[in-house]
């Protein structure tokens, strides 16, 4: 099915046959418009080995005299270049709340970061990925501004909610009211505000709200974005009478905005970003349309059920149960891998993955290193934890007990997992340098998350990765070499595949092998303070043939059938054949 009929398949499922037909007319002005505006390969973007996210704030490097955007790109461009080929720059546009996820207007640049200028400037080094905070905006924007007006167009762009409707189905994401007041020029209107009372939800039940957000789409992709982030994604559709997630026209409308890149900017990726359980979370693939496997939704989906069962691996120092999980994992391997990140660590996707007693670990163990918890509102009207606050430095080793060199194994052995997962690994700034929980950070803001967001120095920064013997210079080296490692075999391609081996519960062995390549890495990491031996399996080993350690440049030979290793507590060894 062409790009044409399936855009107009898709429109018709959320808004009729009939409204769908004037839209599709609209919409098709815009596309036009835009593919002149719009300086972009023509042609689908193949992921490698050496597609490496950064996840970062704009204003996360602070120097005297110079805009945090150019600052953020000095760093990049000075310690990154050789590692990372992608920056996510989250939302950099003015904001009222959230640290940038409730936008005051999408066609803006902060003044306070830079302008679009600085934005442009990353373009030539690396591939930019942008969020399309898509669900809700500010309440100060001024589409709400003039909602609260009744101005036309803007009068049918929200949601307003009879205070005595029933919605006891609907599934909260927040442990805060659904509905907000507002005053408006026609009296008290209870407004639908899914995460905060300033997050006012987008009704995309109003055809303009669609066309709009269409636009914005297309602009960042004219400004530079190469991957575009669509921010929680489950929650686009609501329908009373319904739990107004993950709907069909949910769905239909990323599927839509998919159909509209393809025939705009093939060269672009959608990630949809979708904090649930696992299966619920693939469903956002979508179908596939041809026989190479490509889908018609997004191209990458966030694996959020890798942190929790990471962090479950190191608690246990035992590796079964997230190998059986990742043996489990659907190809083709579609997933944008990542343990920390700008949010805490989700509870939701390890559902059904661990038990209750198992999560509870996790929570208790956030309590002890002296982590946040994040609460949300269960249907039975019970506050329960959702996500972890906490930097995954501080969750791995005690803060009150540290034991550098261990710590620092412990913390790049979990990295190396998540770098040898298949998919596209997502790493967050503060993972580079192994932050500590920002207490003070916390304070300052009343909310949980802050804990894991802390914003650095420029000139602090560069005199701390100056000092060899310093902690966080020691883990950043480490982590580069890493990805430096990792870029230069395609054995760890994102659809390469993945087996696991059942070597020693202590130990998570992951086979990657590029059949394409003739290239084929086995990656062992040690999840437990004890020393193991290993005998990598006969059938891996044909006769003559050597193993060289990717990391350390070691070369292992084969003596009696086999392979012996002897993995050092939390060691990693990416075994080249």
């Amino acid at each position: 099915m062409d790009e044409e009929k399936r855009l107009k398949n898709y429109l018709e499922s959320i808004y009729g046959e009939k409204d769908a037909q004037v839209l599709y007319s609209r919409l098709i002005e815009k596309i036009d418009l835009y593919k002149n505006r719009i300086d972009v390969a023509d042609w689908r973007y193949l992921l490698t080995q050496k597609d490496i996210v950064l996840i970062t704030y704009a204003d996360q490097f602070v120097a005297e005299g110079c805009k945090p955007l150019e600052t953020l790109h000095k760093f990049c461009i000075n310690y990154l270049e050789s590692s990372f080929n992608t920056i996510h720059i989250l939302p950099f546009f003015p904001y009222s709340s959230d640290d940038g996820f409730s936008v005051i207007d999408y066609y803006q640049v902060d003044p306070a970061l830079g302008d679009w200028v600085d934005v442009h400037a990353f373009s030539r080094n690396f591939r930019l990925m942008m969020d399309g905070v898509f669900n809700h905006v500010s309440q100060k924007s001024n589409w709400f501004q003039s909602f609260l007006k009744g101005e036309k167009p803007y009068h049918d762009y929200f949601i307003s909610v009879p205070p005595d409707t029933d919605l006891s189905q609907v599934v909260r994401p927040r442990a805060l009211p659904l509905l907000t007041c507002f005053d408006t020029k026609s009296g008290v209107v209870n407004v639908w505000t899914t995460f905060s009372r300033d997050q006012i939800d987008l009704n995309y039940a109003s055809v303009n709200v669609f066309l709009d957000i269409v636009d914005v789409l297309l602009f960042y992709i004219q400004q530079g974005a190469r991957i575009i982030r669509i921010d929680a994604v489950p929650f686009l559709w609501k329908e009373i009478g319904t739990d107004c997630i993950h709907r069909p026209q949910t769905h239909a409308l990323v599927k839509a905005f998919r159909a509209i890149l393809d025939q705009v900017a093939p060269e672009v990726l959608l990630i949809t970003e979708s904090n649930v359980p696992f299966k619920e979370n693939l469903s956002y693939l979508g179908e596939q349309i041809n026989g190479q496997g490509e889908t018609d939704e997004a191209q990458l989906i966030y694996q959020f059920s890798l942190g929790p069962l990471v962090l479950h691996t190191f608690l246990e120092g035992n590796a079964v149960k997230l190998g059986a999980w990742i043996a489990s994992l659907p190809q083709p391997y579609c997933y944008f891998n990542f343990i920390a990140s700008h949010d805490g660590i989700g509870l939701n996707p390890a559902m059904g993955i661990l038990d209750e007693a198992e999560i509870a670990a996790l929570i208790e163990t956030t309590r002890e290193h002296g982590g946040r918890l994040s609460y949300k509102k269960d249907l039975d009207g019970q506050d329960k934890v959702y996500e972890l606050n906490i930097t995954l430095y501080d969750f791995l080793n005690d803060p009150a007990k540290p034991d550098l060199h261990k710590d620092i194994d412990r913390f790049i052995a979990s990295q190396a997992i998540m770098l040898a997962v298949a998919g596209v690994p997502g790493i967050y700034v503060h993972s580079l340098f192994g932050s500590h929980n920002c207490d003070t950070c916390d304070q300052n803001s009343n909310q949980p998350r802050s804990i894991n967001r802390e914003k650095f120095s420029y000139e602090q920064v560069v005199a701390v990765l100056s000092d060899p013997d310093h902690r966080e210079a020691l883990i950043f080296q480490r982590y580069i070499q890493l990805l430096v490692c990792r870029k230069e075999n395609s054995a760890f391609a994102p659809l390469a595949q993945q087996k696991i081996l059942k070597l020693d519960e202590r130990v998570l062995a992951i086979c990657r092998e590029n059949k394409q390549d003739h290239q084929t890495v086995i990656c062992l990491t040690n999840v437990s303070d004890e020393h193991v031996d290993i005998d990598l399996p006969a059938d891996f080993i044909a006769e003559g043939e050597v193993f060289t350690d990717l990391i350390t440049g070691k070369v292992f030979y084969k003596n009696r059938g086999t392979v012996k290793l002897l993995l050092q507590p939390y060691q990693t060894y990416w075994m080249e054949k």
